[in-house]
């Protein structure tokens, strides 16, 4: 139980330690017309509560095919997309990349989010931390890195990527140079070309939450700590039972004699000068 406690406080640090010294989003609200993103309708404060206070949290499972957003069905399938921060503008995802258009969306239908492979990140404005969480470098929530067959695969919230643009020289832009986001590296709306711009993420990161072998640590860890304990208690048990136990059964003389034997052994010893204060 302990060992568990222990865990579950490991875990809350490093969602502590994720967030930085700033704080999400710099502090700033998303955008008010991503509610009608391409026309559909998405929930504001969804949009607040995944992509500025939460690591953990996404939206639900196939939100993206709800009747009143269906998103696939807004985009044009003949041309490639550029998806934007919801709440600082910054380019994100330029798709379908190196897939046709039904692959992308039939990928992102089957797992019940937008999901994105590497050669359609903007690496330059998105960050993928060690455990797979994603933020944008305006510090928005994403989503998640979840390879699949060997290649990373972003799963990320629809309600996180229905931004507009940002350009350097908007008041956007000069509100997060202020927050002291590290905005020199990135990439604006307008300085991305996208038909020469190629993204140098890797095909596989590494960087995800190999949940299988946290929990098969967790489970061997326990199970030593248990495997300990009751040794010990195995042994308390036997040493107790020990000392209730009657004597070996040798006569007080016979007890006596050996004392006497063993008295006689030092004092020989001793006469012969090989006797150590070590013994």
């Amino acid at each position: 139980m302990k060992t568990l406690f222990l865990l579950a406080l490991i875990a809350l640090a490093s969602d502590v330690s994720a967030a930085g010294q700033y704080q999400q989003c710099y502090g700033i609200d998303p955008q008010a017309d991503l509610v009608t993103f391409l026309g559909a309708e998405l929930s504001y404060e969804t949009a607040d509560n995944i992509c500025c206070h939460n690591h953990r949290f996404a939206e639900y499972r196939g939100y993206l095919e709800a009747p009143e957003v269906k998103l696939f069905d807004r985009l044009d399938a003949t041309v490639e997309h550029v998806f934007y921060d919801s709440v600082c503008g910054l380019p994100l995802f330029v798709a379908p990349r190196g897939r046709t258009f039904a692959e992308f969306k039939e990928e992102s239908i089957h797992h019940g989010w937008p999901s994105f492979r590497p050669e359609e990140i903007i690496s330059e404005n998105v960050i993928i931390h060690d455990d797979g969480r994603m933020e944008s470098r305006c510090l928005t929530h994403l989503g998640h890195n979840l390879p699949k067959g060997g290649v990373d695969r972003y799963c990320i919230d629809l309600v996180c990527i229905a931004g507009e643009p940002l350009t350097a020289d908007g008041a956007m832009y000069k509100s997060l140079v202020a927050a002291g986001a590290p905005m020199g590296d990135v990439i604006t709306a307008d300085e991305l070309d996208t038909e020469v711009y190629v993204s140098s993420a890797e095909q596989f990161s590494g960087k995800y939450n190999d949940w299988q072998r946290t929990v098969t640590i967790a489970a061997a860890t326990v199970g030593s700590v248990l495997a300990v304990l009751l040794a010990f208690f195995c042994f308390r048990k036997k040493c107790s039972k020990s000392e209730k136990e009657p004597s070996s059964g040798k006569s007080v003389a016979a007890v006596s004699d050996e004392e006497g034997k063993m008295i006689q052994e030092e004092t020989n010893d001793d006469s012969s000068g090989t006797h150590s204060n070590d013994d």
